[in-house]
């Protein structure tokens, strides 16, 4: 094989292994359990490959495509998280008659498309990986095609996100126009000879910024996310909440602090304002939500606010502090929709947060687990979740970013109240109706997996923040 297609070989293998499921399913291998479960080990294999890869910086496949520690750090949470979302949905796709083979491959090929945005190292190549990751998205939100609310949310989540796309392009278009070249390295070079930037260069950085935030559901880009949320089936939720947010977030950093590196006192101002706009709509609109998923959703528009927070530095130290914040985020959010997806009553899920009532009782130790993963989400330490915060606002006040740091404390103090809310209703509220039971064994797991790396990163936090640590260096060295 020529080795310029070596950095690729991770997603290449992956892409012929999703093919070749596929083609196994139309012609026969139709139960949906065993697809999703070798769906399962083709990603294991594609991980194999990412580690064994390396963390060298490596550019092939003529300029496109990029792999070094950066992506190697980023791809592992997104096959995790892509993992975890098809092994939560084993159950729940049975119970739901949604146990079709097409479910876990389109999984995979989004995560094909999110490892290519990761890697992406030139405007066709980001657009390409982008494009496949949410047309891909789009089937999995509306695949409960049955259901009225499903429907809603794949056509209203396809709509914004072709304007989206569209907007995405034209900044691309002006880019290409202003400096005549769409590889990362040509940009970066023609931007860092000096002087001041044309405006048609600056209003093509805001549009690609403006795409990129629908991505991430980054406010005031964030309308879709609610009823997404809630319209799509659980497990798609889950994996909507972590693996794509965690690919365009890491886009979203590639992006600026490569070709566009010499701009930030232009772009900084804007990560600035959507940070702050995005934690203050997260933490004050989710007080009102009465559907947990809904809920979730205005909470992840606030932590990506936090998120963009370590952006907005522009600095190593503040890469570092979202790639600590994104391998946490991953693990509270698999878990809490998990726990979610625990709730059942009388054989149908239950979303709404006043069935919790009780839920203590009947299910204790999910209770207990559920309980921990929203003291986490709400920075309280000596959780995981506590040191995410940590990390990001200290990068903030070490880059002078001291009033956005503020802010966002004060952001998750508004936060607490509506995680707060749901321990109490579990603990505190008599219940109506107990919870179903047995737990399945996989959400059982999933759940006590989650809660255990939330738990415990306070004991071993160096796993995780070392190896962001040589992402971040050899993102800035590169």
């Amino acid at each position: 094989m020529d080795m310029t297609y070596a950095p690729a070989i991770p997603e290449i293998v992956l892409a012929c292994l999703a093919m070749a499921l596929l083609m196994a399913g139309v012609f026969g291998l139709e139960r949906g359990r065993t697809v999703s479960w070798l769906c399962v080990v083709s990603l294991a294999v594609t991980l194999l490959l990412v580690l064994a890869g390396g963390t060298d910086r490596v550019v092939g496949l003529g300029g496109l495509f990029v792999t070094g520690a950066f992506a190697v750090y980023v791809k592992v949470l997104v096959l995790l998280g892509s993992a975890l979302a098809i092994v939560m949905s084993l159950t729940f796709n049975e119970r739901e008659s949604l146990d079709r083979f097409e479910f876990p491959i389109v999984v995979l090929f989004a995560t094909l498309g999110m490892l290519m945005m990761v890697s992406a190292n030139d405007l066709i190549a980001l657009y390409l990986g982008l494009e496949l990751q949410s047309l891909s998205l789009y089937v999995l939100a509306a695949f409960r095609r049955d259901t009225l609310r499903s429907s809603e949310a794949g056509l209203k989540y396809f709509v914004l996100g072709a304007l989206s796309s569209g907007m995405l392009l034209y900044g691309c278009s002006m880019v290409y126009g202003f400096v005549g070249a769409t590889g990362f390295d040509a940009i970066a070079a023609a931007v860092g000879e000096g002087g001041e930037p044309s405006l048609g260069l600056v209003v093509g950085l805001v549009f690609l910024l403006a795409g990129l935030c629908f991505k991430v559901s980054a406010a005031p880009f964030h309308m879709w996310t609610p009823d997404v949320y809630e319209g799509a089936p659980t497990p798609v939720t889950a994996l909507f909440s972590v693996a794509p947010k965690i690919a365009a977030l890491a886009l979203f950093v590639r992006v600026l602090m490569e070709p566009f590196g010499d701009l930030a006192d232009k772009w900084q101002q804007i990560i600035v304002v959507v940070a702050i706009l995005s934690m203050a709509i997260g933490a004050f609109t989710a007080i009102a939500q009465e559907n947990i998923k809904r809920l979730m959703a205005y909470s992840s528009i606030g932590h990506v606010g936090y998120a963009l927070v370590g952006v907005a530095t522009g600095t190593e130290e503040g890469v570092r502090a979202v790639l600590i914040y994104l391998a946490i985020y991953l693990f509270m959010n698999v878990g809490v929709f998990a726990c979610i997806l625990a709730m059942r009553q009388n054989g149908s899920a239950v979303e709404n947060i006043s069935d919790l009532a009780g839920f203590s009782k009947s299910r204790p130790l999910v209770a207990g687990i559920f309980a921990a993963l929203m003291f986490s989400m709400a920075g309280i330490p000596p959780l995981a979740g506590f040191f995410g915060k940590f990390y990001v606002f200290m990068a903030a006040v070490n880059a002078g970013l001291v009033p956005l740091a503020v802010f966002g404390v004060l952001a998750s103090v508004v936060g607490c109240y509506y995680y707060l809310r749901i321990v109490k209703v579990m603990y505190f509220d008599e219940a109506v109706e107990d919870m179903d039971r047995p737990l399945p064994s996989e959400i059982g797991v999933v759940a006590g997996l989650s809660a255990a790396v939330v738990v415990l990163f306070v004991v071993v936090p160096w796993t995780i923040t070392d190896f962001a640590g040589t992402a971040a260096n050899t993102l800035f060295a590169g």
